[in-house]
């Protein structure tokens, strides 16, 4: 498997869903996993840097979020779908690395300060709060995966990935006669492949050129006759390091959601404006309907100003273009009224969650095969992480013959 075509993402679990998990995160998973090789898992641990304190609520949160990650169309025949703490080979790494990790690179984490000032009201002064970006690292050298779908608030904490993963390959990546090793390797793989993979890595060492190195890895990636081992050792000696024992992963960047909440806002259960993806269909309606509009438009006669309405913004999401000229023109003009400009998204909102919760039912119904879904992906994600960690501790010196 090409690592680099992996991805790797996941959520705390916090409970059923919102149309703003939803568009925000997975439509951009169920895309993904057509065009990759995605894992993706419930991050119950991380559930526990935070909320220590009501960890009896998670079992529930835990199930609830894989029922609606299932119902919009994650699909467990494309992706692995497990729990962090079915593999605990991420608690194995994530202690190994923090052997080797600066303090400061975790105090400096832009988000370690920012959560201790919005969640003033809990006891955040743990080793685990303070270790959580480490564990983060950890999820994703564990697969040693390739890209890693973030927003730009979590750039930061794949940059520091990288930065360990750097760190550790220059520790532990300098194996005795590496450099020999590496040139028998070369030999592996044939006059023709040998001859291109020596003329890209003189010009990526000699002149910079990014797009020969780029080049060289996928050339390396499609030796089959090449163990493992000696494709690591081929991917440093190409950089003019040691060899490369955790990869270091791309943030793919993802497109901010643009899914409002009923006031507005962005769409959270902090604000309490969210519409569940299995909320009662007549709810929903209710609470579309009940929504704030243009504070200015106090009758029916008033014109409005749809930039100020938080019902535009849902047309921004559902609606095409005739529609939205429909609204702004009726809206500017009074010549609709605001009920008549929420009535297309009511339509738009039910019928975008009618076939989810029709599936979900038939998950709810059937918790085993849940179950099983989740039991059968930790597996498959234990496969692949074992792998790595064997390696981790072999070039640690912690495999005693």
């Amino acid at each position: 498997m090409n690592t680099q075509s992996r991805v790797l993402s996941g959520m705390r679990p916090t409970g059923r869903l919102h149309l703003g998990h939803y568009h925000g995160v997975l439509k951009n998973w169920i895309s993904l996993q057509h065009k990759f090789d995605c894992f993706f898992f419930v991050a119950d641990w991380h559930a526990l840097t935070t909320h220590y304190e009501d960890s009896q609520i998670i079992a529930k949160s835990v199930w609830d979020m894989v029922i609606d990650w299932l119902a919009a169309g994650v699909n467990p025949g494309a992706a692995q779908l497990f729990i962090q703490s079915h593999v605990p080979e991420h608690a194995e790494l994530h202690l190994l690395l923090s052997m080797v990790t600066p303090l400061g690179w975790l105090e400096r984490v832009p988000s370690y300060k920012d959560q201790q000032k919005r969640l003033r009201e809990r006891d955040l002064a743990t080793y685990g709060f303070l270790g959580y970006p480490l564990l983060q690292s950890a999820d994703i050298l564990i697969y040693r995966a390739g890209m890693v779908p973030v927003g730009e608030d979590q750039v930061a904490h794949v940059e520091l990935t990288r930065e360990i993963a750097r760190r550790f390959n220059h520790i532990f990546g300098r194996e005795p006669g590496f450099e020999e090793a590496a040139i028998a390797a070369i030999k592996k793989m044939g006059k023709k492949n040998a001859k291109l993979y020596r003329e890209l890595r003189t010009r990526y060492q000699e002149q910079g050129d990014h797009e020969a190195i780029e080049v060289a890895r996928a050339l390396l990636q499609d030796q089959q006759n090449l163990a493992i081992n000696d494709r690591e050792r081929l991917l440093g000696y190409l950089e003019g390091s040691g060899r490369l024992i955790l990869s270091e992963p791309e943030a793919l960047l993802t497109p901010a959601s643009k899914m409002p909440g009923l006031d507005g806002q962005k769409m959270s259960k902090s604000y309490d404006n969210t519409i569940s993806l299995r909320e009662d269909p007549q709810v929903v309606e209710q609470k579309l309907r009940t929504m704030p509009t243009d504070p200015a438009r106090v009758r029916r006669n008033d014109p409005g100003n749809p930039e100020v309405c938080p019902v535009w913004q849902l047309h921004q999401v559902y609606s095409g273009d005739d529609v939205k000229d429909w609204v702004r023109d009726g809206c500017t003009s009074a010549g609709i009224g605001c009920l008549d400009c929420k009535q297309p998204i009511i339509d738009s909102v039910l019928d975008e969650l009618r076939p989810l919760q029709e599936r979900a039912r038939v998950y709810e119904q059937d918790r085993a095969r849940v179950r099983t879904i989740i039991s059968e992906g930790s597996e498959a994600a234990r496969d692949v992480a074992r792998e790595t960690l064997e390696e981790v501790r072999t070039v640690m010196g912690l495999v005693y013959d």
